[in-house]
């Protein structure tokens, strides 16, 4: 898999892919990241992005300019399946999400960032539009570091135990059970006996219940979808 996030904070990005495991990822082979400064994009003076609104208002708005060369430079080199923007109204992320995305070849992430985009890039450019919630961060790069690692762990290969990511909270609209690990007793608190017990269709037969058991009590609209 490529990403390609285009941004005018690259450096704010950038420390995520540098540790751990998108960094292992990485020097796999199993991903590529690119990032693009949108400043290395325009031919304003002071590397200019930005500029008022039209009709007035608060906050500055990124032109359409530098994105569209930007855009173009990146699709005359490959093709991509999905040009992304990170926008507080763009569709929520999930885990169904990840994991269609996760199988894709390309993609690019443009991060929004003051008032966010000149609506005609999202208008000529964008396939999809993606939330990390409701709520609004100072841009979107926070936001494309959260999507990237939602992706980027479910390629095989990238987790040491790829059965893990398919036992995760949300996989199959349902919460994780409890896990624990050594010692067995702390503080006269006390291992689960099942999961001590080795014997494992009953191990998996409680863990099936407990993460049912959570949902009911946490996040009963999962189970309404």
């Amino acid at each position: 898999m490529r990403i390609d996030i285009i941004t005018v904070l690259p450096e704010l990005l950038k420390s995520p892919f540098e540790a751990s495991i998108l960094k292992r990822a990485i020097e796999k082979g199993l991903v590529e990241v690119h990032f693009h400064n949108l400043r290395d994009y325009t031919d304003k003076s002071y590397n200019q992005v930005d500029d008022y609104q039209f009709g007035g208002g608060a906050g500055m708005v990124l032109m359409i300019e530098p994105i569209d060369k930007c855009i173009s430079t990146l699709k005359a080199e490959r093709e991509y399946d999905e040009v992304i923007y990170m926008t507080p109204d763009g569709d929520t992320l999930n885990q169904k999400m990840a994991n269609s995305l996760s199988l894709l070849k390309n993609i690019i992430i443009l991060c929004g960032h003051y008032k966010g985009v000149d609506q005609r890039v999202r208008d000529l450019f964008i396939t999809r539009e993606v939330s990390v919630g409701d709520y609004v961060l100072s841009g979107g790069e926070l936001g494309a570091a959260i999507l990237c690692d939602s992706i980027i762990r479910l390629i095989p290969g990238v987790l040491n135990n790829e059965t893990s990511a398919l036992t995760d909270t949300f996989q199959d609209n349902l919460l994780a059970p409890p896990v624990y690990t050594r010692p067995a007793e702390y503080k006269g608190m006390k291992v689960p006996d099942v999961l001590l017990s080795g014997n494992f269709p009953k191990i998996e037969q409680w863990r099936e219940d407990q993460a049912q058991k959570r949902t009911e009590k946490l996040r009963p609209d999962l189970l309404e979808q």
